[in-house]
């Protein structure tokens, strides 16, 4: 079985990025920012957000080139990454598949290929089924579902990702079993409830809020330690603010949240991970980035350095274990 960290890469970043207070690097020639999903996704969408705000504010001197590559759930991207090595003029925008990826796959990548940077925003999950389905919250849908099993079908983006994780990690804490259907992409997932293809998905707000809008699909409870901020009304005057959390809801499982990372090719610059963290930090303060987290219901939560490692460690510890228990750790 394999056996890696994410966290120790961070850890060397963070030792090497203290060896000295100058920020004497700057990018010579145009930055390319490399994302790890097709056009219109969220990653990127979240890169994009990103360069028109670099842009309106003149954080960078040179131009900023997107590329999309996102194939392989991502790993495309990340293999890109890896073979700029040494190049601080590739940037490199994902999720926490940059270190989940290789446990799951054999791919041409492995985490120490990448130097951590900064997360900007966490994305959060919740729990949906169809506008007109009997369930007044999760508790009762949890129910039905346990009454049942593998009567019902929960939909998802892609194999052995996020939302079949948490799928995995719902039925552990309950002792519901679903049918886990995988599609090409949340707005796939979102499409097949709307239809009634499926009893349920695990979607990103962002995803969903469109059948929300339009009533074909309802909210049951959000996986996050608090609510999600308040916003204007939704669907039949109920918003964001209004959606109970998991834990409130009676679904022991508390959080469940993917970070929208960016990384650097292994063997960079000290003081050039210094430039991006000091970039990406002043992008998270203005109020287009803002407006964007809270249009898109994100929780906005700039990390770097320790935080983002301790965050990594977290979570890479949290997936390993139902990774381990599914099966599905690559030989």
């Amino acid at each position: 079985m394999k056996n890696f960290s994410i966290t120790a890469v961070v850890a060397g970043a963070i030792a090497i990025g203290g060896a000295g207070a100058a920020q004497a690097w700057q990018p010579t020639k145009p930055v390319e920012f490399v994302v790890t999903s097709g056009a219109g996704g969220g990653t990127d969408n979240f890169a994009r957000m990103v360069q028109s705000i670099i842009t309106k504010h003149k954080l960078l001197e040179q131009p900023v080139v997107v590329v999309n590559k996102g194939g392989g759930s991502g790993a495309e991207g990340y293999v890109h990454g890896k073979a700029g090595k040494g190049d601080p003029h590739r940037v490199v925008f994902g999720t926490n598949n940059a270190y989940l990826l290789p446990y799951v796959a054999k791919l041409g990548y492995k985490p120490a290929d990448l130097t951590p940077v900064a997360a900007l925003a966490l994305d959060e999950f919740l729990l949906w089924v169809k506008g007109d389905a009997p369930y007044a919250d999760a508790k009762a849908y949890i129910e039905a579902v346990k009454a049942k099993p593998n009567g019902f079908k929960m939909a998802g983006s892609q194999s052995k990702d996020t939302d079949q994780t948490l799928t995995s990690m719902i039925q552990g804490a309950t002792g519901a079993k679903w049918i886990y259907v995988p599609f090409q992409g949340g707005s796939a997932a979102a499409t097949q409830l709307a239809g009634g293809h499926v009893d349920s998905n695990t979607n990103n707000p962002n995803e969903n809020v469109g059948q929300w809008k339009a009533g074909q699909v309802k909210p049951l409870c959000v996986f996050s330690p608090v609510r999600l901020a308040k916003s204007d009304p939704v669907f039949d005057g109920k918003g964001w603010g209004d959606i109970p959390t998991c834990k409130e809801a009676g679904l022991p499982l508390e959080t469940f949240q993917m970070p929208r990372t960016v990384w650097l090719p292994a063997e960079v610059p000290a003081d050039a991970v210094t430039f991006y963290e000091g970039i990406l930090e002043k992008v998270s303060q203005t109020p287009e980035w803002k407006e964007f987290v809270s249009r898109t219901a994100q929780t906005g939560r700039f990390m770097k350095g320790k935080e983002f490692a301790d965050f990594v460690a977290q979570d890479e510890a949290a997936n390993k274990k139902v990774f381990e228990a599914e099966g599905w750790i690559a030989k």
